[in-house]
């Protein structure tokens, strides 16, 4: 999974990451949220979730200690991190800024 989670973040288009667990209540009210940011944004964004107890290497790589926690990679660099539950248009206007930077 590392591998393959690295060659996803390298992309030149935005990479949403949902870092999540099952038993994670608050986890639970994002997919709507990131659905929303999907159906606005399209192919511009690609969306991408990781669960902390399958992936528990990925979670401590990128020092996740809240869940849930979302982040934004461009061409394999973190662009910006939140921790909880942050509404669609906060990340659309973040993955936005994204797309149209070179």
């Amino acid at each position: 999974m590392n591998h393959r989670f690295q060659h996803i973040i390298n992309s030149s288009k935005p990479v949403l990451v949902d870092f999540y667990a099952d038993w994670c209540v608050p986890c639970k009210e994002v997919p709507p949220i990131l659905k929303k940011v999907k159906s606005e944004l399209k192919e511009h964004v690609r969306i991408v979730k990781v669960n902390v107890d399958r992936n528990p290497y990925i979670a401590t790589r990128y020092k996740v200690q809240n869940l849930p926690t979302i982040m934004v990679f461009k061409k394999g660099a973190l662009q910006w991190k939140t921790e909880g539950v942050c509404d669609a248009e906060e990340i659309k206007s973040v993955v936005q800024k994204q797309i149209n930077k070179p």
